[in-house]
């Protein structure tokens, strides 16, 4: 019963720090003059792709995980590693914000560029054998509520809480990249 609370913890706070990437473009693109329904509709978008995006790198990363063993867990650790540094970065630089309007194609490429890391989590989680349902439940959950979120705060703010919620998202991938790599 404790592993079964333990990972899902692990895969709460994963969620949370994928979901602080939405959060924050979030809040740069609630700066567009949006009626509450497409505010809806672009934070369903999100959790959907938060969907489909870490299901098919659970997909990939099971198949790796069979052909390689625990070097596919290293690897997956390394990738976690890369990505929270990468996150970590871009929140010290400021780079919260899009240049894309989240109507039309623009949401689509909005929703994927935020969804694209939990491609790479997906592959990582896929490889350490997480439980699929819950990890893409919580995944498109929390990344819709917090896209929600930071949508309606971008109207309120001038988007000055961005850059500091990607690095708290990037530092909670390092740790867990981190994790991977020490013994149990």
């Amino acid at each position: 019963m404790d592993t079964m609370v333990g990972e899902f913890l692990t895969l709460l706070l994963m969620a949370f720090a994928l979901g602080m990437d939405s959060f924050s473009v979030g809040l740069g693109m609630g700066m567009f003059n949006l009626r509450l329904k497409q505010i809806a509709y672009i934070a369903l978008t999100v959790g959907l792709f938060h969907i489909i995006m870490p299901l098919a790198g659970m997909i990939a990363g099971r198949f790796l995980s069979d052909q390689f063993g625990s070097y596919a867990t290293y690897a997956g650790g390394l990738l976690l590693i890369l990505l929270g540094i990468g996150m970590f970065i871009s929140g010290l630089k400021g780079e919260s914000e899009s240049l894309v309007a989240p109507v039309g194609i623009g949401l689509f490429i909005f929703a994927i560029s935020v969804s694209l890391d939990s491609l790479s989590v997906g592959l990582t989680l896929g490889i350490y054998g997480a439980r699929t349902i819950l990890t893409v439940s919580l995944f498109g959950l929390v990344a819709t509520i917090l896209t929600l979120f930071g949508l309606l705060l971008g109207r309120k703010v001038q988007g000055f809480l961005g850059a500091y919620s990607q690095v708290l998202g990037g530092s909670v991938l390092l740790a867990f990249g981190v994790k991977l790599f020490l013994p149990l």
